[in-house]
């Protein structure tokens, strides 16, 4: 599973014209999931976004969780996540999961994140045509992936 990060201080997600979910202070999440992936990739992930430490403190200094800063999150699928470039100019998208196991994944990881941040999390539709607008914030945008973990 790979997430894409972001502070932001605001940030939401339109599907038809309609508002389906915003944030105010918090994280933008975007998170795509592949063919391997698990419901222990998912809990360590949304362990990890939650206690990520890139809000600032009274130093001014990223020593605050969204956690810890009473903040929330906007979830948004995003199988492009896991695009391969290797060849050509079109991208491949070989390894993102298919809907019926990406689906279960992804409202696995809003549950598990809410349960972490007290609810406080909305999200887009999978699989919806979605516009995305947001004000990163510093900015800090922070890549993981469940594969990779450094």
């Amino acid at each position: 599973m790979r997430l894409v990060i972001q502070r932001v201080t605001e940030a939401a997600v339109h599907i038809g014209g309609v508002c389906a979910g915003s944030t105010g202070p918090g994280l933008m999440i975007l998170a795509g999931i592949e063919e391997a992936d698990t419901e222990e990739d998912v809990r360590w992930l949304a362990k990890k976004a939650a206690d990520m430490r890139i809000f600032s403190d009274a130093e001014g200094k990223m020593n605050l969780s969204v956690k810890e800063m009473g903040g929330s999150a906007l979830v948004v699928s995003q199988f492009t996540l896991h695009a391969s470039t290797r060849k050509g100019n079109r991208p491949s998208f070989i390894r993102a999961a298919r809907p019926e196991q990406a689906v279960p994944l992804f409202e696995l990881f809003k549950r598990e994140l809410a349960s972490l941040l007290e609810g406080r999390v909305e999200s887009g539709a999978f699989g919806a045509d979605m516009q995305v607008s947001l004000v990163n914030d510093g900015p800090v945008t922070i890549f993981m992936d469940s594969r990779n973990r450094e």
